[in-house]
């Protein structure tokens, strides 16, 4: 198979310019007006978008040359297994794999670890989401095979998401469903996102653009569940040291 690298690198550049310019241009426009902070902070932050555009640009590259194509392959050649159970646990391991290594899930552990004063640990929260995601890329292949329709999931998975929201304080919350959009980032969509649409494809009476996008929604909703969950038992274990504490005294 052969592999044009730079193919459609243009189109790439474009997206990324429309992406960073609008910030660009705000954080301009706060700078003459309100910030007004001095040239050498002002050039360290043109050189860090400078880093940016390149690395994304880079990066998405990859991803539509790499990720894309391989994703798909892969789904087609296991949609086509003798067994098709397997699909479940293969599912799981590559939807924990995907978020794990996720740029943006790395970011915003360690800003919630910063922000908390170390109350949530990047680790727990890292593999909160990790098997969040991958327990709904499971429950996607399980829709494809069995055809189940997508509502039986996500009408059920918000209600109950708010449900939880009055079992957790706001710190959880807001982590929680901040971190739906972030666990849908480059390698969750492109390779999972490929790879269900590879398996749609080959599975008879499957239609790919339902089953194997409807993926992505979701691994928008399990972090939000999985992060609420977390948020319960932290209160929980809040609750049981005061009465522990109470008792003590």
């Amino acid at each position: 198979m052969k592999i044009k690298i730079f193919e459609g690198f243009g189109h790439v550049l474009v997206e990324v310019s429309m992406a960073l310019i609008p910030l660009l241009v705000l954080f301009l426009f706060f700078q003459f007006v309100f910030l007004k902070l001095p040239m050498k902070k002002v050039r360290d932050i043109f050189v860090g978008m400078a880093l940016t555009f390149v690395g994304l640009a880079f990066f998405l590259q990859g991803v539509h040359v790499g990720f894309l194509p391989a994703g798909e392959m892969m789904g087609t050649i296991m949609g086509e297994m003798r067994y098709k159970w397997l699909l479940i646990p293969i599912g799981f391991v590559f939807g924990f794999v995907a978020t794990y290594a996720e740029p943006a899930v790395r970011i915003l552990n360690h800003e919630v670890e910063k922000v908390s004063g170390g109350y949530i640990p990047q680790k727990v929260l890292l593999y909160t989401l990790s098997i969040g995601v991958a327990v709904s890329v499971a429950l996607s292949m399980v829709r494809i095979l069995l055809g189940i329709s997508l509502w039986y999931f996500v009408i059920p998975g918000y209600l109950l998401a708010l449900l939880m929201i009055y079992f957790n304080d706001r710190t959880f919350t807001a982590v929680a469903f901040d971190s739906g959009g972030v666990a849908t980032g480059p390698m969750t969509v492109t390779f999972i996102m490929a790879m269900a649409v590879g398996v749609a494809t080959v599975t008879e009476g499957r239609d790919p653009l339902m089953d194997g996008f409807g993926m992505i929604t979701l691994v928008a909703l399990a972090p939000i569940l999985a992060v609420l969950t977390l948020g319960a038992l932290y209160g929980r274990k809040e609750k049981e040291n005061e009465r522990d504490i109470e008792y003590e005294s």
